[in-house]
């Protein structure tokens, strides 16, 4: 009897300890939805995705589990990271979102994954060089005309999806202003393009020289009057006296 406070107070710690540790087990399940970012790894150099916007940038996770521990998710601790390297060749692709992709807590529940599966096309990357064309805008001053401008590097060298280099007859510059010009300048500017799955590789920047010249005034209008030394007038017979 003399160790019965002990004792006591030996199961009183221990249930205590129990109840500590059993806690979060016995709260209540609920359900929440998170955004959940998708990153892409994996892709072959060599492939490109042409249809980005098939591919969304997050997607909507419904989780069950404890409160406490959904409380303390965030869209990137929730990343899914899609590995790509299976691509090896171009056309049609399709990914589904398994729960296993979400780092989600142990003893949390994935519910519903929305949107879980989509389509992109993936086209392989194909290099080619085409002209370079001065992009020219503002007006001269009264009097003067723009000639033919060169660029120097006149080509450049671009790499993109096939489909799109294919169709690529020419990049052009940044914006060269005209206004105010009254004489031929020589200006570097960038090379760029209008599609960004289009790159420039080289050069990324050119010298392009704008010729201005004097406009040429126009032929001066025919004379009005007749034969020179007449009015132009039918000339009149004259009386015998």
């Amino acid at each position: 009897m003399k160790n019965l406070g002990l004792k006591v107070i030996s199961v009183l710690l221990a249930a205590g300890v129990w109840f500590a540790v059993s806690a979060p087990r016995r709260e209540r399940a609920v359900e929440r939805a998170f955004s959940a970012s998708v990153s892409l790894v994996g892709m072959p150099r060599e492939y490109v995705i042409t249809t980005p916007t098939s591919v969304p940038e997050t997607v909507t996770v419904r989780l069950r589990g404890r409160r406490s521990d959904l409380e303390s998710l965030t869209s990137r601790a929730l990343e899914a990271t899609v590995d790509l390297a299976w691509i090896q060749q171009a056309g049609e692709a399709a990914i589904t979102l398994r729960p296993q992709a979400f780092n989600v807590p142990r003893d949390a529940e994935v519910v519903s994954i929305d949107p879980s599966k989509f389509r992109f096309r993936v086209e392989e990357i194909r290099q080619r060089a085409v002209p370079i064309r001065a992009f020219l805008i503002g007006e001269l001053p009264d009097g003067y005309v723009p000639g033919t401008p060169t660029a120097e590097p006149d080509r450049a060298l671009i790499s993109g999806p096939a489909s799109q280099i294919l169709a690529t007859s020419e990049v052009g510059t940044e914006r060269i202003i005209m206004t105010g010009r009254t004489g031929t300048f020589t200006q570097g500017v960038a090379v760029v393009s209008d599609s960004p799955l289009v790159r420039i590789l080289s050069p990324v920047t050119t010298r392009v020289t704008v010729p201005v010249l004097p406009e040429i005034g126009p032929n001066p209008p025919p004379a009005t009057g007749g034969p020179t030394g007449t009015t132009g007038e039918e000339e009149q017979p004259q009386k015998p006296s």
